[in-house]
């Protein structure tokens, strides 16, 4: 998927820039109607066509396309979200399914869903690219894994990684055009599941909730030890929470989703000696912070 080509002018010069870049997204704008509203913006940008261009190719007017752009006023329906996807370029059958499930955030009933996908005539939809079908094999259950930790919900961990592979569909040609393909891929997982996970006071994601689910609680039949037990898992849960980013990715992956160490560097997208000093670094960190707790191997 190449973006839509602009003519050149006469004489082999460049092609013009009329007009201005959209203006930023507002406030308003939900986290899952961003997830599609960003890269049709950053396809925009790179396509070279100015708002003047989307006009003549969409049939809608610039306040239309503006205001969808912008991610301004009422949650724009399918067909005009249609027609900037097809003038751009862009694959529908993704696209499709982040509108809906953006539709849904901005409280829109089934019935309006429906009604606004069937008013439009769209073609046959676009095999998915073989690379992309294969990498979402492979990736579906550690990404699910590690989404879960921090959502605590097999639905909502489903919909983050979801959402993750269909935008990275509609980016494929800048995710293959990266120097590494799973670490552009594990940073945009990273993003939406650390857009939707519960937040501590000072920011960093809240990990306290897993206390409750680990494998270890089914054998403490007493309450009070259990209820010990779960403080203490807490505590050490949060501080993993307030490591680093790749520190907290690493030790999440192979603490709390039990990923095997030789199969980490895969899914975060580092080489094996990065993943290692980062365990390494993490474990130490955790070790003084929480001295009286083991996390040695």
């Amino acid at each position: 998927m190449k973006p839509p080509q602009v003519p050149e002018q006469p004489g082999g010069d460049p092609p013009s820039r009329r007009g201005r870049p959209p203006e930023p997204i507002c406030e308003t704008a939900g986290t899952t109607h961003r997830t599609w509203l960003e890269p049709v913006r950053t396809r925009l940008t790179a396509s070279g066509l100015t708002l003047d261009d989307l006009v003549s190719r969409s049939g809608y007017s610039k306040t239309r396309l503006s205001e969808l752009l912008r991610g301004k006023g009422y949650y724009p329906g399918w067909e005009i979200t249609y027609s900037v996807v097809r003038a751009l370029d862009i694959p529908i059958s993704p696209a499709c399914r982040l509108w809906k499930a953006a539709a849904v955030e901005a409280e829109k009933d089934t019935s309006w869903i429906k009604n606004r996908i069937r008013d439009v005539q769209a073609p046959d939809l676009e095999e998915q690219p073989i690379a992309h079908q294969a990498f979402t094999q492979a990736m579906w259950q550690p990404y699910t894994t590690y989404a879960r930790a921090f959502l605590q919900s097999d639905r909502r961990a489903q919909q983050v990684v979801a959402e993750t592979f269909d935008i990275l569909w509609l980016t494929w040609d800048e995710a293959t055009a990266s120097p590494d393909t799973p670490r552009h891929a594990w940073l945009l997982l990273h993003a939406r599941v650390m857009a939707r996970a519960p937040k501590r006071a000072g920011g960093h994601p809240d990990l306290r909730a897993a206390a409750f689910s680990t494998a270890g609680q089914a054998g403490i039949h007493d309450l009070a030890e259990r209820l010990a037990h779960i403080g203490v898992l807490a505590r050490f849960f949060d501080t993993i929470a307030s490591l680093p980013p790749d520190q907290m990715d690493v030790t999440v992956l192979r603490y709390l989703c039990g990923i095997p160490a030789d199969t980490v560097p895969g899914i975060v997208g580092l080489p094996p000696a990065v993943t290692h000093t980062l365990d390494h670094h993490a474990r130490g960190a955790l070790n003084r912070l929480l001295p009286d707790t083991d996390t040695q191997e």
